[in-house]
């Protein structure tokens, strides 16, 4: 039987889901938490094979929080359940090691072949996030987390010499990166800069 533990902050949704899971007759509950800190004190007393996580917790990013999961116990093997699915979402639950990604309206069937795929080391997205990364993937661009951090503050208003200040920069280097966004998101300018990074999500 395959051991599965759930967070997520309704308790409906939790009922749900057990009675859903235990009923495959594939897997069985280890143990729920509504929010980051009943899951880390939960995963520190029993490590499931399969946790299903919510993103949106009301203590924690679950994007942080799987970051947190993957780096203690890589063994355990997360798929994020959740109503969010944008693509910046996808990739950063991904690159934080959440095997697999659920939305809140799979299919029954979706999320047991879900849980059984991940189980076996396997990545597994719902059939509508995987149509979508797929759709996206082509034209997505990929910030470096200095690249990120500059982004952020040029949406924020700051000058390449404030932003040198912050970043511990030279002003060059600055100019440099700024000029690289601009050429990476196909900018013509910082206005429009601003509008593709809060409409794209990048920051």
């Amino acid at each position: 039987m395959i051991k599965v533990a759930i967070v997520d902050d309704h308790p409906l949704l939790i009922e749900g889901l057990k009675k859903l899971i235990e009923g495959s007759g594939e897997a069985v509950i280890t143990g729920t938490a509504v929010n980051g800190r009943e899951c880390m004190r939960m995963l520190a007393a029993e490590k499931p094979d399969v946790l299903l996580l919510d993103i949106n917790l009301p203590d924690i990013s679950g994007i942080d929080l799987c970051c947190d999961i993957y780096s203690k116990w890589p063994q355990i093997n997360t798929i994020a359940l959740t109503s969010y699915s944008e693509y910046t979402s996808v990739r950063k639950m991904l690159d934080n090691g959440a095997k697999g990604y659920l939305l809140k309206n799979a299919m029954p069937e979706e999320i047991i072949e879900g849980i059984r795929a991940v189980s076996r080391g396997e990545i597994f997205l719902c059939h509508e996030i995987d149509m979508f990364m797929k759709r996206q993937s082509d034209r997505h661009i990929f910030l470096t987390p200095r690249e990120t951090d500059l982004l952020r503050l040029i949406v924020d208003g700051f000058t390449n010499q404030e932003i040198a200040g912050k970043l511990f920069l030279g002003v060059e280097t600055v100019n440099s990166y700024r000029k690289n966004l601009l050429f990476k998101l196909n900018a013509r300018n910082t206005a429009v800069l601003v509008k593709i990074a809060i409409e794209e999500k990048l920051i």
